[in-house]
């Protein structure tokens, strides 16, 4: 199935062309949390700093696609390694379930995640395998180089950092918005804050907010989902 033999491509090809594209023409390159590509048994996903214009997963019914990064989008254009704006998302639902059995999930907040389920042979997704990896700098104004298909920013990695351990720790008891939580961990930097702990939790969906129709509310809190509560427990344990 990984192939589509009438037009002799190769939907992996195709899906993870989408999936760099992405990572580098959409990423919001003032922030500093790194790139990622995670792959995992029978899924990969990304992570990627990003300005929202909205949160939650994306629905490709109503998704309206807005240009983040449109020098970057219009020079990939230019060396044909992106096509008209909103297309990526339009060939990752269309390759996505034939290739993996499931559609892909975009998911839209201060960490962009897209998730891609991919087929698994005995006990090794041929991800882990087949997909080629490559560094691609993302601080700040670096430069945009190199082949698209198959190259990667950031590590690849299927662990929770000590730095979301801590923040999970810490919201054991209750909700707490993002100054206490702050107080509590000892860190003075807000931007250190939601780069190392919150965004890294809120993606993994270890944590939610109370407000998520208002993520910018000044009595915005976070607490653990069950997920979080789950991996606490397992730590702890």
């Amino acid at each position: 199935m990984a192939d589509i033999e009438d037009f002799g491509i190769s939907i992996r090809d195709a899906i993870f062309r989408e999936v760099a594209s992405n990572i580098l023409i959409h990423r919001e390159y003032t922030n500093a949390f790194p790139a990622k590509m995670i792959i995992e048994r029978g899924q990969v996903r990304t992570e990627n700093s990003n300005k929202p214009h909205g949160l939650g997963v994306l629905d490709p019914a109503t998704f309206t696609p807005f240009p983040k990064n449109p020098v970057i989008g219009a020079f990939f254009r230019e060396i044909h390694r992106a096509d008209e704006l909103g297309s990526g998302m339009r060939k990752l639902m269309k390759y996505g379930k034939a290739y993996g059995g499931d559609d892909p999930q975009m998911v839209e907040g201060d960490v962009f995640r897209i998730v891609v389920k991919v087929p698994e042979f005995g006990s090794v997704a041929p991800a882990a395998t087949d997909l080629e990896t490559a560094q691609v700098a993302t601080d700040g104004a670096s430069a945009v180089t190199g082949q698209v298909a198959g190259e990667v920013a950031g590590e690849v990695t299927g662990e929770v950092t000590g730095e979301v351990i801590q923040l999970l720790k810490v919201l054991s008891g209750t909700a707490l918005s993002r100054k206490i939580l702050q107080e509590r961990l000892g860190l003075k930097g807000e931007a250190n804050f939601r780069q190392r702990y919150l965004a890294p939790a809120l993606s993994d969906d270890l944590i939610e907010m109370t407000q998520p129709d208002s993520p910018k509310s000044p009595t915005q809190k976070y607490r653990l989902t069950n997920a979080g509560k789950h991996l606490l427990k397992s730590v702890q344990e």
